[in-house]
């Protein structure tokens, strides 16, 4: 193995602060991914010709927080640096000469590696070069002795291999549990347009990402119930000005989903604003969040023209946000398909299948943190036998979904029922009962929550996670109300019904 060096002045005193830029993971690993798919387009026809027209991209990240020291490393099949780009490649903020692709600043790749680690390095093969090339970076090192230029391992390679890896060492903080999930949602998200055209295979942890295409609303107008289903898509485009444009398509969700509405903006086929549960929702468009619109419309806009961070993750409006607002508002609801007026007006019930669905859901999940959590959380009971709060009533139509609890508690047995009904005659949100104890029957609890009140056909129906939410809050109320009654509060109930009617009269109307 030979050796070379590459000089990384000026301006080495800045990797040490790049650790504390305002990224998000999402949005750092995307840079490493960005400098991949600008590597294989520049030289798509030079890969082909090497390796087949079927060749696409491959990009793999994987996380493992179990080495010493724990690592990220991404590999990808594009064309590697080459040499003569060594010099811009590792200096900081040296720009390519073509900046109207995807690597456009000269930090992507060292901005994001010196924030999340702070020893890294980028192995690489490029394509009809006979070399191998590593180059290795201690930040704390390199900013301490002011080190201007780093030594480059090279190894043989053949001059039809083509590769680059990059290893994050001695990780700062190893994205884990839900931020991983929330990696692969955004990270596919972001990248939808070269996955989907079938350019780009993304893998993490081993995992091939996919972009889930929402299906668009096919339905009536709301003005004409009874009249022909439309397909509530529209194609977007128009004109800012000063070389500024905007062209895609906004659309309605056939299903109503809170955090996966709103709109995804794009520059040059990457998502920079609005992927994962982060659309962009602009109140002036999408109104308040507990509106309809909020939780309907969504769509791709592309942005040409218009300037964005420098971690690309989100636009530099300057004075056109509002104008460019304005343009989309009058676009999306124009009368040939208003589709701010479809999504505030229509109205759908979900199907008896996608409610049971979601009712099981909500049942299980409840039951099962119930079951592990409530009986040392009960507080002590009174011993004076409970006033009833309503006897339970066996003959009420069979519950969507339920499940029982059964335990003991202070040499008591307890049964809690908990029910989801979705029974078009029950008016109220929560129901509470109880049967009397005695000293040879439990004390049998029953905790029933209707899924076709108004309350929840507005703002969780459809969305199993909502609906376990709630749930979860009525067991709240229901166990509240029994044990304050216990310890003597009277008229306990008296806070349930409020909340009964409340719903049912004010909170379920805009």
């Amino acid at each position: 193995m030979t050796e070379e060096k590459v000089n990384i002045s000026p301006g080495v005193s800045v990797l040490g602060i790049l650790r504390y830029l305002n990224y998000k993971p999402w949005f750092a690993l995307s840079e490493f991914v960005d400098n991949s798919v600008q590597s294989y387009l520049a030289n798509k026809a030079a890969l082909q010709a090497v390796d087949g027209t079927s060749m696409k991209l491959r990009v793999t990240i994987d996380l493992d927080p179990n080495t010493n020291p724990p690592q990220i490393r991404i590999r990808d099949n594009a064309a590697g640096i080459a040499t003569g780009e060594y010099p811009r490649a590792f200096r900081p903020a040296a720009m390519p000469a073509d900046r109207t692709g995807l690597s456009e600043f000269g930090m992507g790749m060292k901005s994001a590696a010196c924030w999340f680690a702070p020893n890294w390095s980028v192995r690489t093969s490029a394509l009809g070069e006979t070399a191998v090339r590593t180059v290795a970076f201690d930040i704390a090192q390199i900013v301490r002795d002011d080190i201007s230029e780093l030594t480059i391992k090279q190894a043989p390679e053949r001059a039809e291999r083509h590769y680059t890896e990059i290893i994050l060492n001695n990780v700062f903080q190893m994205p884990t549990g839900r931020t991983v999930s929330k990696l692969k949602e955004h990270l596919a998200d972001i990248y939808r347009v070269f996955i989907r055209n079938g350019d780009l295979e993304l893998r993490f942890n081993n995992e091939v990402l996919a972009y889930e295409e929402p299906k668009v609303l096919l339905a009536p107008s709301y003005k004409d119930k009874n009249g022909p289903p439309l397909l509530w898509r529209k194609e977007i485009s128009f004109d800012l000005g000063e070389g500024l444009r905007v062209d895609g398509f906004a659309a309605l969700r056939a299903t109503a989903k809170l955090e996966k509405a709103g709109f995804a903006l794009f520059r040059r086929n990457r998502v920079v604003q609005g992927s994962g549960d982060e659309g962009y929702r602009p109140s002036q468009v999408f109104g308040s969040s507990n509106s309809y619109r909020y939780q309907r419309l969504f769509g791709e806009l592309n942005l040409h023209g218009f300037d964005v961070s420098h971690t690309k993750d989100g636009f530099r409006w300057d004075e056109n946000e509002e104008p460019f607002l304005e343009l989309l508002r009058d676009h999306l609801d124009s009368d040939e398909l208003p589709l701010l007026r479809q999504a505030e007006n229509y109205r759908v019930r979900e199907s008896k299948a996608q409610l049971e669905k979601s009712a099981r859901h909500a049942v299980t999940g409840t039951a099962a943190a119930m079951e592990t959590k409530l009986e040392s959380a009960l507080p002590a009971l009174a011993d004076a036998v409970p006033v009833e709060t309503g006897a339970i009533n066996n003959d009420l139509p069979k519950p969507l979904a339920q499940r029982k609890l059964q335990f003991m508690f202070r040499e008591q047995p307890w049964i809690i029922n908990i029910e989801i009904t979705d029974d078009p005659g029950e008016s109220q949100w929560l129901v509470v009962a109880q049967a009397s104890p005695s000293s040879t029957n439990p004390r049998e609890l029953q905790i029933r929550m209707s899924i076709v009140h108004p309350f929840m056909v507005r703002f969780a129906q459809g969305d199993s996670e909502d609906v376990e939410a709630l749930l979860r809050v009525g067991a709240a109320l229901a166990l509240a109300e029994v044990t304050a009654r216990d310890v003597g509060v009277k008229q306990a109930g008296t806070v349930r019904r409020n909340v009964n009617d409340i719903l049912l009269e004010v909170l379920s109307d805009l």
